[in-house]
């Protein structure tokens, strides 16, 4: 059966997706395995805690992508700023160079892009039909 493109609740049908990128300080190629393999493990299991849906994920040495669906209260900044912090704590709990060679594990900086089933000229393009309707 093929998955639901909407998500139901009570008051609310939507359909809200982020591609997040962020980096290491100074883009340090740290997220190497067992680091990166311990890093999805914890982000999953953030997001599954927040209520946010991880669709793709693909860690980079210097860097991750996630692309992940969210419930309309659940701010982009909201939802990076929990996952950058479990991750650092518990990361560099357990990996000691993380602590060494990083004074934090995360750049304060990230970029996010809203994604949806339709592009933004087919909204466009709808908003102003509306008007000659």
């Amino acid at each position: 059966m093929a998955k639901e493109r909407w998500t139901h609740s009570n008051t609310t049908v939507y359909n809200i997706g982020y591609h997040i990128i962020w980096c290491p300080k100074y883009r340090r190629k740290v997220l190497q395995s067992p680091v990166s393999d311990r890093l999805e493990i914890l982000l999953r299991e953030k997001a599954d805690e927040l209520g946010v849906v991880i669709e793709t994920m693909e860690i980079m040495p210097d860097h991750l992508h996630l692309f992940v669906k969210a419930k309309p209260t659940a701010s982009p900044h909201w939802i990076v700023q929990q996952l950058k912090a479990y991750t650092s704590r518990i990361l560099r709990q357990e990996f000691e160079p993380l602590r060494t060679r990083l004074p934090s594990l995360w750049t304060r900086s990230y970029y996010v892009e809203s994604c949806g089933h339709i592009s933004e000229d087919v909204v466009k393009k709808y908003i102003e039909d509306q008007k000659r309707n």
